[in-house]
C-alpha cells in the first residue's frame, strides 16, 4: 500500500510523552487570560481565593479519574518527583521500624536510583527479576518479605514492555504483613481503570503529560491509614500539607485537572481504540522472519508494542524508520547506547535488545499511521537485512 504520509512525522512515542489535548491547552490559556484569577493560592486576597479554588477543583478531577479523595493527592512536578518522595519518604518515615526495602530490575530509574540513594544511607534493598515475560512471581515477593521489610514498590506498567503487574495481589500481600505498597502508575493512569477506593496501594505516583496533560505536572496518592505518610524532601512553606512545598504552578495543576477529566470521561474509548491498534501493528509485523514480542503478550497494556528483529543493528534501524517517532528502550535511555536493562532482565542478549523498538500510541493514533509502520517497519528490515547479512548470524 502506498503510504500518503510522505516525509512527516508520524508520531508513535506516547509512552514517552502525549500530546496536549486541546481543551488541555484551552485551559492552559484561559489562566493567563483571566489575569483576575491567577493569583497565588496561598495568598488571602481575592485572587489568591480564586486560585486556590481552581486548583481544589482539579484535585476532584484528579479524585474522579482515580476514585480517590481529593484531599489523598499532593501536587508534584511530574511522576519522578512523585517517586522520590513517594520511596525515599516512606522508607525514612518508617525507618524505626525497619530498614529493609524491596523492588524490581525493570522498574524506571527514578525509582532504581531512589533506592540506591537511600543504600547510601544505609538502608537494604531486595531487587527482584521478573520472568521472561516481564511478569514477576508474586511467590518471588512474598519470599523476599521479612519482619524488618517496610515498603514494596512495584510498577504498574511498565514503560519499555507495556507489562502490566498484578497490583492487586502485590497490594494485598503487602497489606497483610504491615508494608507499604507503591506503584508507579506514570504508564497507566488515564489509560488503563485505576481504582484507589479498591485497590490496596499505599502510594502511588503520576504525571500529567502522559495523559494529554501539560509537561511539569504531576501527584502523589498517599492512602489514609495508619503508618502510611511520607517525610518531606523540601522545606520552607505549608504547601501540600508540609509534604512538598512551595509555590502552587496554577496554570499546570489546572490542565491536569482537565486533562484528567476529558481521560476519566474517554477512558473506556481510548482503551478499545489502543488495543485495535496494538493488534493491528502486531498483525503487520508478527509474521517477519526473526521479529519477536519483548513482554508478555497476555499481561499487557494496549498502547505499548516493544518488538526485536534479528539480524538488524538497533540505531540503523532507528534511523531507517524515519519519520516514525518510536523509540529504542525507554526515553531516559536514549542518550546511551547500552542494551536496555529492563529488555536484559527479561533474558534478551545485547542483539536482541539494542535491535528493539517501542511502538506507543493513543487516541490520536489513526489506522493509517499503524498500517504505514507496519509496513515501513518491514521494509526497514528487510533493507537492512539485505545490506548486512553478516549481522543475522
Amino acid at each position: 500500500m502506498k503510504s500518503t504520509h510522505a516525509n512527516a512525522p508520524i508520531y508513535l512515542d506516547d509512552a514517552a510523552t502525549t500530546r496536549i489535548d486541546p481543551q488541555v491547552a484551552a485551559a492552559l490559556s484561559a489562566c493567563f487570560a483571566a489575569r483576575a484569577d491567577y493569583g497565588n493560592a496561598a495568598s488571602s486576597h481575592i485572587a489568591g481565593r480564586r486560585a486556590q479554588a481552581a486548583i481544589d477543583t482539579a484535585r476532584q478531577q484528579l479524585g474522579l479519574l482515580l476514585n480517590a479523595r481529593p484531599q489523598d493527592l499532593i501536587w508534584t512536578s511530574g511522576a519522578t518527583e512523585s517517586d522520590n518522595l513517594a520511596i525515599i519518604g516512606a522508607a525514612r518515615f518508617r525507618a524505626h521500624r525497619g530498614r529493609h526495602l524491596v523492588t524490581m530490575t525493570t522498574e524506571h530509574k527514578a525509582v532504581l536510583e531512589s533506592f540506591d540513594a537511600l543504600e547510601k544511607e544505609g538502608f537494604e534493598v531486595s531487587r527482584l527479576s521478573p520472568g521472561a515475560d516481564g511478569v514477576l512471581a508474586l511467590s518471588a515477593l512474598e519470599a523476599a518479605i521479612r519482619e524488618e521489610t517496610q515498603l514494596v514498590s512495584i510498577m504498574h506498567v511498565n514503560n519499555e514492555t507495556g507489562v502490566v503487574q498484578d497490583i492487586a495481589a502485590i497490594g494485598a500481600l503487602c497489606r497483610s504483613r504491615d508494608v507499604l505498597f507503591h506503584t508507579d502508575a506514570a504508564q497507566s493512569a488515564g489509560k488503563l481503570p485505576v481504582d484507589l477506593a479498591a485497590l490496596p496501594v499505599d502510594l502511588l505516583s503520576l504525571t500529567a503529560h502522559k495523559f494529554r496533560g501539560p509537561q511539569g505536572v504531576g501527584a502523589l496518592y498517599i492512602a489514609d491509614r495508619p503508618g502510611c505518610s511520607v517525610a518531606p524532601l523540601l522545606h520552607g512553606g505549608g504547601q501540600e500539607r508540609r509534604l512538598r512545598p512551595g509555590t502552587s504552578a496554577l496554570h499546570q495543576i489546572v490542565g491536569m485537572g482537565v486533562a484528567a477529566k476529558l481521560a476519566h470521561d474517554r477512558l473506556a474509548a481510548n482503551l478499545r481504540h489502543v488495543t485495535a491498534l496494538h493488534e493491528r501493528l502486531w498483525n503487520a509485523v508478527k509474521r517477519i522472519p526473526g521479529v519477536t514480542r519483548n513482554g508478555s503478550a497476555d499481561a499487557h497494556y494496549a498502547g505499548i508494542l516493544n518488538i526485536s528483529a534479528a539480524g538488524v543493528e538497533g540505531e540503523s534501524l532507528m534511523l531507517a524508520l524515519e519519520p516514525l517517532c518510536v523509540a529504542s528502550g525507554s526515553a531516559c535511555n536514549t542518550q546511551s547506547r547500552e542494551p536496555s536493562f529492563v529488555l536484559k532482565a527479561l533474558g534478551c542478549t545485547d542483539l536482541e535488545a539494542q535491535s528493539a523498538i517501542r511502538f506507543s500510541f493513543g487516541p490520536e493514533t489513526s489506522l493509517g499511521d499503524i498500517d504505514f509502520a507496519g509496513e515501513h517497519y518491514r521494509s526497514a528490515v528487510t533493507k537492512l537485512r539485505a545490506i548486512a547479512p553478516a549481522a543475522a548470524a
